[in-house]
């Protein structure tokens, strides 16, 4: 099946990518592996016709914003995101209203139509920088409230929420954190900044996911507590095999990032299944905002 896939790969000039919570099979096979912006922008540079993303829907989204010319493809396009699904941009259009019309910060978390009405995007490693780049006192914030209050206990202005949240971050709590560091007491806690406020009160670090990766190989600790979705747990070790790793909870786990499957992954780069394209009056203006954001 692996070889069947790289053939088809090379047959149909296509740059395959997974993200860091993809099952390892699926990371295994991938060109590049990262977050989900990251590897939009990368394969955007790339040569590549085709662009397979495993992920979830928005992520295939977030490249066909940034490479109209190119076939995007979700190989199990029952692949989403319960946050992403938590704002629509009929209900944040008229928020923004109510608010007196301030600016929209919205996380890439999202869909291309939330995107197309926000002033600019962010991600969970630049969110602060991004908010603080605004001309405006008081900002809306969509669709992550967990994001949202750790962008607030950062800056200096107002920030209001919206009432979405990952429900596999959302759910870690304070005692599942303590009972983690009760287990590994010489283990260093890194965070996402998707987690509950009094879970980043514990934390010894709080990154993206890539960030944790980032954060482990640079430091001289030889062991962590992953406050995160336990994908992650397969590239931060595979990364760094002398240093071990522990899930904050086996809570964390998202069903729909274990969709994509060998198969799937096949029958999409041979038939060309599974395409997203996001329509171009849509594409223009969620470039706007995501382009703003890479600017920074």
């Amino acid at each position: 099946m692996k070889e069947k896939i790289r053939q088809l790969a090379k047959e149909k000039n296509a740059v395959i990518l997974a993200h860091n919570y993809q099952p390892p099979e699926i990371q295994d096979m991938a060109d590049l592996c990262g977050d989900s912006l990251e590897l939009s922008i990368k394969a955007s540079k790339t040569k590549a016709d085709v662009i397979v993303f495993c992920g979830v829907h928005f992520m295939a989204e977030t490249a066909s914003i940034l490479s109209p010319e190119k076939t995007i493809l979700l190989p199990n396009t029952d692949a989403g995101c319960p946050m992403a699904d938590m704002v629509d941009p009929v209900a944040l259009t008229a928020k923004k209203q109510a608010l007196g019309n301030i600016p929209v910060v919205t996380y890439v978390n999202s869909p291309a139509v939330v995107k197309a009405a926000s002033d600019i995007c962010c991600t969970s490693a630049n969110v602060i920088k991004v908010v603080n780049s605004i001309d405006a006192d008081e900002i809306l914030m969509t669709p992550d409230k967990n994001l949202a209050k750790y962008a607030a206990a950062n800056t200096y202005k107002k920030i209001h929420l919206w009432e979405g949240y990952c429900p596999f971050h959302n759910i870690l709590s304070a005692k599942d954190v303590n009972k983690a560091k009760k287990n590994h007491p010489d283990a260093l806690f890194i965070a996402h900044p998707e987690c509950p406020p009094e879970v980043l009160e514990l934390a010894d670090s709080i990154q993206s996911t890539s960030g944790m990766i980032k954060f482990a190989g640079e430091s001289d600790h030889t062991s962590f507590i992953l406050g995160t979705e336990t994908g992650l747990l397969y590239p931060i070790s595979r990364a760094y095999p002398d240093k071990k790793f522990y899930p904050a909870s086996e809570k964390m786990y998202c069903e729909d990032m274990k969709k994509i499957t060998l198969e799937n992954l096949a029958t999409s780069l041979k038939n060309l299944t599974g395409k997203i394209k996001v329509p171009e009056d849509i594409r223009k203006h969620a470039l706007g905002a995501v382009q703003k954001m890479i600017n920074l």
